[in-house]
């Protein structure tokens, strides 16, 4: 049986911060008393929330019961449990159960915390439209198209504020055109709009953590938005999809976090087979982009029976360039503090061309994020990858 210690590349703190989140969304409760209920049930989602939502008890046993309860849960629960509540997103016991909840919580936080504020700062806008000639540098003459797509690990509150800012400082140097973002939590959107209000932000969620897409209002002009849900996902995952236009090219715009860890592969091929038949189904006068988190490895693309032929992955057209294959290496990235070595292509960019093929066409790609701020650490878990497209007139 695989153990959440041995995950490939997902260490279990991680882990345990989308367990927490997911139950704190279905539960309506506290973080803490999340960590709570999914400690004493050895992080086993069905057995937290069956112990969370479990009838009252006779009054003759409820003097026992209490000896037995822990101090973090509510006095009172709610008279039912919801219709629907994600399956056990836990894949094992860990190798001995945690004596107490307070013991076994890990270092940082598990899910968002209503005390975390971000927006103590100047409120001067701080991603600009600049223009530069620069090498991978926006440039404003309407010929380059750019984007960058990142899992910005929200869930991590450690130095949050200074990653965040992190995060900015290469909108700023790059002043991307789109953005994709993933693992965003609330505090953490909140901080974009006030230090990136050049772009317009459209949302997956408002809870938990979700997924984001910022367009430049200079230069993308926003239409509509869908959210796709996943129906079977156990965290919290979708297909946030917005139609806009750039240069008048009419682009459909996806982002998604797809199903996390090895043991959710199955679930991770179904959410990958929804996002290529959208893309399929998209407009054909549009130019689609998925980018984001897939969590995919390659032979689970080759067992969906890989990508269709109007669908391309952008590094293997590019020609698998080996400068930014990994955007998980934790031989590289010291955030998690993982000692072994594990290199994985978790963040991909997938591309449809329009029915008049041609006008936007991939030209380059590049890692981002892997200088360490002045915490120590650096602004993600995950590089980030930065695209460079031309548009042709």
């Amino acid at each position: 049986m695989e153990r959440p210690g041995d995950l490939e590349g997902e260490p279990e703190v991680k882990k345990r911060r989308l367990l927490c989140v997911a139950f704190t969304s279905v539960a309506r409760c506290d973080a803490a008393v999340a960590q709570c209920y999914l400690s004493e049930n050895d992080w086993e989602m069905d057995r937290a929330l069956d112990s969370y939502f479990e009838a009252p008890v006779p009054e003759s046993a409820a003097e026992s019961a209490a000896e037995s309860r822990p101090e973090s849960r509510p006095e009172s629960r709610p008279e039912s449990r919801p219709e629907s509540r994600p399956e056990s997103a836990a894949e094992s016991r860990p190798e001995s159960r945690p004596e107490s909840a307070a013991e076994s919580r890990p270092e940082s936080a598990a899910g968002p915390q209503p005390c975390v504020d971000l927006t103590n700062e100047e409120t001067t806008d701080s991603v600009s439209s600049k223009t530069s000639t620069s090498e991978g540098i926006q440039q404003e003459d309407g010929s380059m198209f750019s984007f960058i797509t990142w899992n910005v690990d929200g869930l991590d509150l450690n130095n949050l504020q200074e990653r965040a800012r992190g995060v900015c400082s290469y909108l700023t140097l790059y002043s991307p055109d789109v953005v994709f973002l993933q693992e965003v939590i609330p505090p953490y959107c909140s901080y974009l709009k006030k230090r990136a209000c050049s772009y317009e932000i459209i949302t997956g969620h408002e809870e938990g953590y979700f997924t984001a897409i910022m367009l430049k209002k200079s230069r993308v002009k926003f239409k509509s938005q869908e959210i796709i849900p996943f129906p079977n996902t156990k965290m919290m995952r979708n297909l946030l999809c917005v139609y806009a236009s750039i240069s008048g090219n009419e682009l459909c715009l996806m982002t998604s976090h797809l199903e996390s860890t090895r043991g959710h592969a199955k679930e991770r091929m179904n959410q990958l087979k929804m996002v290529l038949k959208k893309m399929q189904e998209a407009p054909e006068s549009a130019t689609v982009i998925f980018a984001g988190d897939t969590n995919l490895r390659d032979h689970e693309v080759t067992k969906c029976g890989g990508l269709p032929s109007n669908i391309l992955d952008v590094w293997e057209f590019l020609g698998k360039p080996k400068h930014c294959q990994y955007t998980w290496d934790t031989q590289m990235n010291s955030n998690l503090g993982i000692s072994a070595t594990c290199k994985l292509r978790f963040d991909r960019i997938f591309f449809r061309t329009a029915a008049e093929s041609g006008h936007i066409v991939p030209q380059s790609l590049d890692l981002l994020g892997l200088e360490k701020l002045d915490c120590g650490r650096f602004p993600s878990d995950h590089w980030g990858l930065l695209c460079n497209l031309d548009v042709i007139l």
